[in-house]
């Protein structure tokens, strides 16, 4: 057998490329295409970016299509360019229907109905489109694949192609998607592969709030939190969030503590709500929402060791108003501090945020970005913040208390 050199074999690939120093490479940050709403600019990272595929799932009726459809109009209207919103499961009646109802028509936004993909993406060689949606991945076709829209191998080829069209073009695409039962989107796992970003749009059936979250995101963090209200102009950008998760009632109640949550960069003011029932039976009961049961669990034995208050003979329910869910650890010290308010049937002081991770000896630990939860604080009005005393608190706008154990933080409870 012949020896082969590597840059005979490297040379006989099929386009094949030679390896390049990787700090040798002049490359800059893209310049994004904003969408003219502030919350998916936000957690799409700035934008769209130009040669970028995004991906969005979401239950029906959810409000895909319609924030879609805004942002193809803003696109539109704000750079005065074309944009196509390519529709395989509406009607040019329906979609324009939509667009009259949330006033997103431009003299700029191209609309084409129908499921075939070749077509569709035709138009994108006849005109200079700065943007494009795809409503949706399972209901267009290819001609050379096998299956009907919506099977495996015709989701791969049809995103496979949007992809390809993107790049070649050099402009961003939006891709909407179905989900499944389990909450996933329809379709091979493939699918969330090959595109660059994946965001997931959900909602409750008896909420007008919906909930933007990225799944992954190439172009930047996972970590940020958009949140729209549902009304007859569309889909509205919520600037005060902590509005929706806390109802400003200075009123003391047993059991009540409130903290400020980060969801990525947002800061969020969270109200949990604890009761403690007595209970004749020797396996008291432990419900949870909103925070996790083992989680819950846990803290409930902390309280009982470390400052000695008995839970053994009450049902303990707790709950974060609003049906936010907490995965912050510093929901930890505002969790205890419930716990021990209702217990001892005694509220807690009025204008104070609890801030702080609560470990199994009872210590109170530092929580992530401090400063920018104890501005938020201060802007609600809340005068006083229960830290730990590991803390190196720069914000000087609200009075600091810093502790470091537990039983410290609630002595006020313990004494009486």
């Amino acid at each position: 057998m012949p020896d082969i050199t590597p840059s005979e074999a490297a040379s006989s690939g099929k386009n094949s490329q030679r390896v390049k120093i990787i700090s040798a490479l002049n490359v800059k940050a893209p310049e994004r295409v904003s969408t003219g709403i502030s919350e998916l600019d936000r957690v799409l990272g700035g934008g769209l970016v130009p040669g970028g595929v995004v991906l969005i799932g979401g239950q029906p009726g959810i409000g895909k299509s319609t924030l879609l459809l805004q942002a193809a109009g803003s696109v539109a209207k704000n750079y005065n360019s074309p944009v196509l919103y390519i529709s395989g499961e509406e009607s040019d009646a329906q979609v324009a229907l939509r667009a009259s109802r949330i006033n997103t028509t431009s003299e700029n936004l191209y609309l084409y109905s129908g499921s075939e993909l070749d077509d569709a993406l035709r138009n994108l060689d006849e005109n200079n489109f700065v943007f494009f949606v795809l409503d949706s991945v399972q209901a267009m076709s290819v001609d050379n694949s096998s299956g009907w829209p919506g099977t495996v191998t015709q989701v791969r080829e049809v995103a496979q192609r949007v992809i390809d069209k993107a790049r070649e073009k050099n402009i961003p695409a939006v891709l909407i998607g179905h989900i499944t039962k389990d909450g996933k989107i329809a379709g091979p796992m493939m699918l969330e592969h090959m595109v660059d970003t994946v965001l997931n749009f959900s909602g409750e059936g008896y909420s007008s709030y919906r909930m933007l979250r990225a799944v992954k995101n190439r172009y930047g963090s996972t970590d940020e939190l958009g949140i729209f209200e549902m009304n007859e102009d569309g889909l509205i950008p919520v600037i005060d969030k902590s509005g929706l998760y806390w109802n400003r009632d200075d009123v003391s109640v047993a059991g009540v503590a409130m903290t400020i949550a980060l969801e990525g960069n947002t800061p969020l003011a969270a109200e949990i709500q604890t009761l403690a029932a007595k209970t004749i039976f020797p396996y008291p009961r432990r419900t949870s929402r909103g925070i996790e049961l083992n989680r819950f669990q846990l803290l409930t034995a902390v309280i009982d060791r470390r400052c000695n208050i008995s839970t053994n003979n009450h049902d303990l329910y707790i709950n974060v108003a609003g049906g936010l869910s907490l995965q912050d650890p510093s929901a930890d010290l505002p969790s205890c501090a419930a716990i021990a308010s209702a217990l001892k049937n005694k509220p807690l002081q009025s204008g104070t945020c609890w801030l702080g991770e609560v470990g199994l000896a009872g210590e109170i630990r530092p929580v992530t970005r401090i400063d920018l939860r104890l501005k938020e604080a201060a802007r609600l009005g809340f005068h006083t913040a229960i830290v730990s005393s590991r803390e190196n608190v720069k914000f000087s706008g609200i009075r600091i208390v810093q502790v470091s154990h537990i039983d410290e933080a609630l002595a006020g409870l313990l004494s009486g």
